[in-house]
């Protein structure tokens, strides 16, 4: 229940920018030589560095020019890539991978174990905001050129879809003391970055790499992903025809991109919502009171704010746990009715009768009209929201942390996964280290539990974190991710951004 399916190999195995470039054409079906395919992305990488790397809608930028060691797959499988299979010993905290001894990086150097083992190394001691991840690594060893032992502390249910993400990216270790990692990464993998015809935190170009192993996963010759961060710039591109494939921002322009002839690729992958974050009342000491957040949870109109912020394409939810987990309890979707009265009553009981103000960050990304409905809502009930935009520092200012809360959008991952992301003590999206005894305790019983154990005590987990109101969500949104006439794409049910071996020419 804790990991997808795997399939076996030998072991068990966020202002408009400008836009650059031609509009995007395809021709063709083989590998490599499907012309140019021309993406939009809705944030940019900050790093090209590995171990400073993220994944989400920054994935395709790292996926066109590294290899993981494992891949995610459109059908929820976990499939070999630079590992070719992997098998862990009866307790599950023994993982050994076997690596590919065929692959070259673009610099011809040769991938190793060590190789392999460096980047791991890098990736747990580095300054990704998911190293957490890798918490509880223990040891990485490669005892030959073929074989990685990654020891853990304890068991770790989500560590073979971690290796898919940004923890598996794999770069040449001879790049590593290079001036320019962050600008010029070196990889394996389907694509290698023009320098010269990037514009950083605007397009940035990719060329096919000549020698790469898996042809079936390299569909174009030309690769370039231009960044797209407001929706109207967005649309504008669908309407142009500059882009081949677009992640929309929002739901608010699917009619017209269906009507420019465009098709709408639909998962239900994120939730919308509060984070909850200062539970301790580190920075804002009214957030330590369970009846404060309560009382936002009260505040909001969840119905009335998918209507109008997604045209009702979405779910309305009070969990972060999603629909298909064994932890999912439809009767909590309700826990938190639309109920200003009650908000301003657990207010009042808390001591802030009078009020009291949130500070929180925003981002264009996440579009304008989402924080002035939040305001109104928050201001109803006598809460005031005080906004700060930190541009492309959003989640690094977040996860600082900066800010007691946050309206957030956040993947609704697999149930270990999502512990691991946004409730266990060390999570990325747990930035204060809040720290609950019971909430330890549910944990630990999930991780060393069986799969009965694992269901039953995760529903529990869910009950629990509800009534507690760690966090006030509003529903899952419909993710979007458009494609012209020339272009299909397979959405994966793990990741905002579908997978750049799964988008191809018709």
């Amino acid at each position: 229940m804790f990991r997808w399916k795997t399939t076996a190999a030998v072991a068990v195995t966020a202002a408009a920018l400008v836009l650059t470039g031609c509009s995007g054409s395809t021709s063709g079906s083989d590998s490599g030589s499907g012309g140019t395919l021309i993406l939009g992305a809705i944030t940019p990488p900050t790093t090209f560095d590995p171990a400073g790397s993220e994944w989400g809608n920054r994935s395709p930028f790292y996926q066109a020019v590294f290899d993981t060691l494992l891949v995610a797959t459109a059908d929820g499988e976990i499939v070999p890539s630079l590992a070719t299979s992997y098998e862990y010993n009866d307790d599950n905290t023994v993982l050994t991978l076997k690596i590919r001894d065929d692959v070259t990086f673009t610099d011809k150097s040769k991938l190793t174990a060590d190789v392999v083992k460096q980047n791991l190394e890098r990736f747990k001691t580095g300054t990704s905001p998911d190293a957490g991840y890798f918490a509880g690594v223990a040891s990485v060893e490669a005892p030959d050129d073929t074989t990685v032992v990654i020891t853990l502390s304890a068991p770790d249910p989500a560590m073979l879809n971690y290796l898919t993400r940004d923890p598996g990216l794999i770069a040449s270790a001879e790049s590593f003391d290079s001036p320019d990692l962050a600008t010029n990464p070196v990889g394996s993998g389907p694509y290698v970055l023009d320098t010269a015809a990037t514009v950083t935190g605007t397009s940035y170009s990719y060329t096919a790499n000549p020698d790469y192993w898996n042809k079936d996963w390299q569909h174009y010759d030309k690769l370039t992903i231009n960044v797209l961060q407001d929706a109207t710039a967005g649309l504008n591109a669908v309407k142009s025809g500059e882009v081949n494939g677009i992640k929309l921002a929002n739901n608010d322009n699917l009619a017209e991109v269906e009507g420019a002839g465009w098709t709408v690729n639909a998962n239900e992958l994120d939730f919308q919502g509060m984070l909850l974050l200062d539970r301790a009342g580190t920075m804002n000491p009214a957030i330590a009171d369970v009846r404060v957040r309560q009382a936002i949870n009260y505040a909001f109109d969840r119905p009335a704010l998918l209507k109008a912020l997604q045209n009702d394409n979405g779910t309305v939810t009070g969990q972060v746990f999603p629909e298909n987990s064994p932890a999912y309890d439809k009767s909590l979707d309700d826990r938190y009715g639309y109920d200003p009265e009650k908000a301003k009553e657990l207010l009042a009981e808390a001591g802030y009768a009078d009020g009291l103000t949130l500070s929180m960050p925003s981002s264009t990304v996440l579009g304008a009209t989402t924080y002035t409905l939040i305001s109104q809502q928050l201001a109803d009930v006598g809460i005031t929201a005080e906004y700060t935009d930190p541009g492309n520092n959003f989640i690094a200012d977040l996860l600082a942390p900066k800010f007691p809360v946050s309206f957030m959008a956040l993947e609704q991952n697999p149930d270990w996964q999502l512990i691991q992301f946004m409730i266990a003590p060390n999570a990325v999206f747990n930035p204060f280290k809040y720290d609950d005894p019971k909430v330890d305790e549910y944990i630990k019983q999930i991780q060393y539990g069986d799969e009965a154990t694992q269901g039953k005590v995760a529903k529990e987990l869910n009950a629990y974190i509800v009534e507690q109101a760690w966090f006030a969500p509003f529903y899952r949104v419909q993710g979007s991710f458009a494609t012209d006439a020339n272009t299909t794409v397979k959405m994966i049910p793990t990741n905002a951004y579908p997978s750049i071996y799964d988008i191809q020419p018709k």
